[in-house]
């Protein structure tokens, strides 16, 4: 099974289930999964607990075998019920806390916690005062700690903390509050960072407009905040030109996508929905990825939630074709200590927009073990 919000004014994800779907059409065209058909439902979250908890009953009712390449921020709703039934929730897009705290959570990438590590590090060390503007809902609670963690590692002081509406139609208000904030006269530029989700680029429009008369400063942001359909739409060179952005994967020109799009193009070609730049279906396909390999690894066993459980808790490991470091889950990591014991991956990709283009702007993975080790998170 594979869920995402759809159809709703905050964030959506259509394309991962849409990406699920496509794979499935790829791998039982291809003979299936060791012989076996794969078979993958859908479900819409509507970016609402209460549907949230309704995808996780009705992977229970159809026996999912996993939950698999999924986004919600309801991860405290819909994870009991999937750990009352056994269900494993494999490469969820790590939006909450609580995908790296249940035992049958399985992530692959390193969520918030570690795109915010990893920018606030880079941040510190070039900006004036930050300025972070963020949902005013549980998960954006999340952030700014995250943020300060990477911040302080480099010595700069804690960011300033801005609410707004996760659906709002314009933020004007937000905009003059982070100028306010960041735009000041001194030789280090201020920054500024939306984290708003889908309304982001809603946020540049606003900023676009309010800039004018205010000292320069940069903007910075996270991969799923910001990708390059969003910076075509904001005018890229001129808004986010300079801007430092992280992620969890290498760009999407890289080659080591080609598998991804070989799929798309042979199953979803022309499907608008699944965009291989969305970090939503980049961890679906990474999902996949970790699903094949348990199957495979079951041989001719039963593909039941408890055997795919039991492969992944044995210490399976999954090599991504260097989209990821290998994959392997442990009870506990070396995370464990600050609340985030399923954190496995703890490697994110510094990028930068240049001319209007998203490009590496350093090559490999950058580890935020140890500022998110340090971080105060209480």
């Amino acid at each position: 099974m594979t869920w995402a919000p759809q159809d709703t004014k905050a964030t959506n994800k259509p394309g991962m289930p849409a990406f699920a779907q496509a794979y499935a059409r790829w791998v039982n065209a291809h003979g299936g999964l060791g012989g076996r058909k794969l078979k993958v439902i859908t479900c819409n979250d509507h970016n609402d607990s209460v549907a949230a908890a309704k995808c996780a009953d009705r992977a229970v009712e159809e026996n999912a075998v996993a939950v698999v390449g999924s986004y919600s921020q309801y991860g405290d709703t819909f994870l009991p019920s999937l750990e009352g039934a056994g269900i494993p929730y494999i490469g969820g897009y790590g939006v909450t806390n609580a995908e790296f705290t249940s035992p049958l959570s399985y992530p692959v990438n390193g969520g918030q916690p570690t795109l915010l590590a990893g920018l606030g590090r880079e941040l510190g060390r070039s900006c004036g005062p930050v300025a972070l503007v963020r949902p005013d809902t549980i998960a954006g609670d999340e952030l700014p700690p995250l943020l300060n963690s990477g911040l302080r590692s480099a010595g700069h002081a804690a960011p300033d903390d801005q609410l707004a509406d996760e659906d709002a139609t314009s933020y004007d208000a937000q905009s003059v509050r982070a100028l306010n904030h960041s735009a000041t006269a001194s030789s280090d530029k201020g920054c500024v960072v939306p984290a708003l989700g889908d309304r982001t680029s809603t946020f540049l429009d606003s900023f676009r407009r309010a800039r004018k008369g205010y000292p320069a400063v940069r903007t910075a942001a996270v991969l799923g905040s910001v990708d390059q359909t969003v910076i075509n739409a904001t005018g890229g060179a001129s808004t986010y030109d300079g801007s430092y952005i992280t992620g969890w994967y290498p760009v999407a020109s890289d080659p080591r996508w080609d598998p991804m799009k070989k799929v798309i193009s042979e199953q979803a070609f022309g499907d608008n929905r699944i965009d291989p730049a969305d970090a939503g279906v980049q961890t679906t396909w990474i999902a996949y990825t970790v699903f094949k390999k348990v199957v495979e690894s079951i041989g001719d066993g039963a593909v039941t939630a408890d055997s795919v459980r039991s492969a992944l808790n044995e210490g399976l490991k999954v090599p991504t074709g260097g989209l990821t470091p290998t994959l392997q889950w442990k009870f506990q990591d070396v995370l464990a200590s600050v609340g985030f014991p399923r954190l496995v991956n703890r490697a994110v990709t510094l990028q930068v927009v240049r001319d209007g283009r998203l490009v590496a702007a350093r090559k490999g993975f950058i580890d935020v073990t140890k500022t998110l080790q340090n971080a105060d998170l209480n």
